[in-house]
């Protein structure tokens, strides 16, 4: 995605692992920049990286809905909005972080602390507790 110049930054359960929380996910999710010609980027390196349901999908349908686009085993959740975070103070704020030689943006522990908040939800709160826990360590 790096390389074609998608923005976007981890966020969701993933983000809480890299910050150091110990949970087991299924999913990758990211948070896109909304528009047209960066929906169109992600369609094109997903393509390229051969999840050939992104050939199901358009960047319109792709800024018009939260999307997953699969391969084998690996499943992308595509939002273009997340509770309690906009993209454009994400990505501001993101941390870059390596995994086996590519470098991938992820949201603060600050930034995801605030969106699982804004959701509600059980396991979010769970990991809300989990990542103050972690931040007053550091």
């Amino acid at each position: 995605m790096n390389s074609h110049g998608v923005r976007y930054v981890v966020i969701g359960g993933i983000a809480s692992v890299i910050h150091g929380v110990p949970r087991a996910t299924f999913d990758l999710d990211i948070l896109i920049e909304s528009n047209r010609e960066n929906a169109q980027r992600l369609l094109d390196a997903l393509v390229a990286l051969r999840f050939g349901t992104a050939t199901m999908a358009t960047a319109e349908t792709l800024l018009a809905n939260e999307i997953t686009i699969f391969k084998d085993r690996l499943r992308i959740d595509v939002l273009t909005s997340a509770p309690g975070l906009r993209f454009e103070t994400a990505w501001k704020n993101r941390e870059v972080h390596t995994h086996r030689g590519q470098d991938f943006p992820v949201v603060t522990i600050r930034d995801l602390i605030r969106s699982k908040r804004a959701t509600g939800r059980v396991r979010d709160l769970q990991d809300v507790e989990a990542l103050l826990s972690r931040k007053s360590q550091e």
